[in-house]
Parts: C-alpha cells; structure tokens; sequence
C-alpha cells in the first residue's frame, strides 16, 4: 500500500439523535467529536439523524397497507382514461 493516500480507519461511535441509540463500529468518517464508549474508553463520535433503530422501515412503526386499485382510480379520475393519447395520435 502507498503511504499517505488511504483515509484513517478507526474504531467511532455513531450516535441516533432522535432515539440516542448509539453502536460502535470501525469506519473512516471524519470527525471532530469524541465521547467515552460502555469500555471506557474515549471514541470519536458521529452525529446520525436517523438510523435502524429509529427509521420507520425498520421499526415497523408506520407501516400502511398501499391502496393501489385506489391510486389508479384517483389517477384516471384526475387525467381521464387517455392519459397518454396525445403521444399516441401524434406518433401516428
């Protein structure tokens, strides 16, 4: 490997701030902040918005059942049964 041109890889702490979940883990990203992990030890930390243990993909919290025959109604009320037969009549 060439010295000088690969990123620090170390050990951070990322942190969710909409559910303070925190998870330690190794990665490259920069940072200025640092905070003492459960061992101890003093880690550079990471701010996160969302993160699995808050995304409502995740969680489950959220979840709806998608209407689809519903969307397709309101489409075809909102642009007509020829939505797209312009196109058609001038490709003709």
């Amino acid at each position: 490997m060439k010295k000088g041109i690969h990123p620090n890889y170390r050990e951070v702490v990322f942190q969710d701030t909409s559910c303070g979940f925190r998870f330690l883990t190794k990665s490259t990203v920069r940072t200025n902040q640092t905070t003492t992990w459960e061992d101890g030890k003093e880690y550079p930390m990471f701010v996160l918005d969302i993160s699995s243990a808050s995304h409502p993909f995740y969680t489950g919290a959220g979840n709806r059942f998608v209407d689809a025959a519903g969307r397709i109604d309101r489409f075809n009320k909102r642009f007509g049964n020829n939505y797209g037969s312009k196109k058609k009549k001038a490709a003709e």
